[in-house]
């Protein structure tokens, strides 16, 4: 079962797409076939309703579902277009809603897009109101997903060393610094997560990093293992460069929290148990 749930969440997310501007959008078509909607025009009545739904739950006219024609090839060999949407996150998140419940694969979906909208829909109050270690729970959470992105995009470009791909991104960022030697400078033990042990700022800065090396890999089409380095190398130096430019601490200049997010997950499990065995 959870194995089914793995695989179906990652269906999701690999056909998610990201835009020039880098944001994120799912076609119907797609979307139809991972919901396992035989019917098209069963599917647009879905569609319908949850942009009624979206209408009568906001005020503001969004560009929920845009109309793309996508080229096909017939039985004949002819080229024909069939009409296809790009989809908000917020719109899946109601055509799940509206969706066929009977289908397990539809629940998932259901609960896959809640999470994800919910993450994104964290306000800068809300996260101003976080705590410095609530923060790095979460920018931690989003640099898991996002590095697991970025090793398919990695993947699909070439690369199979993914320990040198890694290093040529912490290399650009950190001012020559390989993963190891961040480890040796924050006194890590052996194999000890680097970014289990940075604050919110030093993650936020990774997780850009992150984010736009896959954006590059693919609006890029970069095909070598030797191209994908470099343009991770070069994306982190970028960034370097920008926070220089603005003033700011360099990652390496930044302090490493007393404890790790390993060490704060036991605490609050060992404090769960003493708690309930108290009661």
């Amino acid at each position: 079962m959870n194995e089914i749930k793995l695989y179906k969440e990652k269906t999701f997310d690999d056909i998610k797409h990201i835009d020039s501007n880098g944001y994120e959008y799912w076609l119907a078509r797609e979307l139809q076939k991972a919901l396992e909607y035989k019917d098209w025009r069963n599917f647009e009545k879905v569609i319908n309703k949850a942009v009624i739904s979206a209408k009568n739950s906001t005020n503001v006219d969004e560009d929920w579902v845009v109309e793309v024609n996508k080229p096909i090839k017939t039985g004949k060999g002819k080229e024909e277009f069939v009409r296809d949407y790009r989809l908000s996150r917020y719109i899946c998140y109601l055509i799940v809603q509206n969706a066929d419940p009977n289908k397990e694969v539809v629940a998932l979906g259901q609960t896959y897009f809640a999470v994800q909208t919910r993450k994104q829909e964290l306000t800068e109050k809300e996260y101003s109101e976080l705590t410095e270690d609530e923060k790095r729970f979460y920018q931690r959470s989003l640099t898991k997903k996002g590095n697991y992105s970025l090793n398919q995009a990695a993947k699909k470009a070439g690369v199979k060393n993914f320990d040198l791909f890694h290093n040529a991104g912490y290399k650009g960022l950190y001012n020559g610094e390989t993963a190891d030697d961040i480890a040796k400078r924050k006194g890590l033990r052996y194999r000890e997560d680097i970014l289990d042990n940075m604050g919110s700022d030093e993650l936020i800065a990774n997780l850009f990093r992150i984010s736009q090396t896959e954006q590059k890999l693919k609006r890029d089409s970069i095909s070598s293992e030797k191209e994908a380095n470099q343009t991770h190398y070069t994306i982190g130096k970028n960034i370097r460069e920008v926070i220089a430019k603005n003033g700011g601490t360099m990652p390496e200049k930044l302090p490493t929290p007393k404890k790790s997010l390993k060490e704060l997950e036991k605490e609050n499990k060992n404090k769960l148990v003493s708690n309930v065995n108290n009661k």
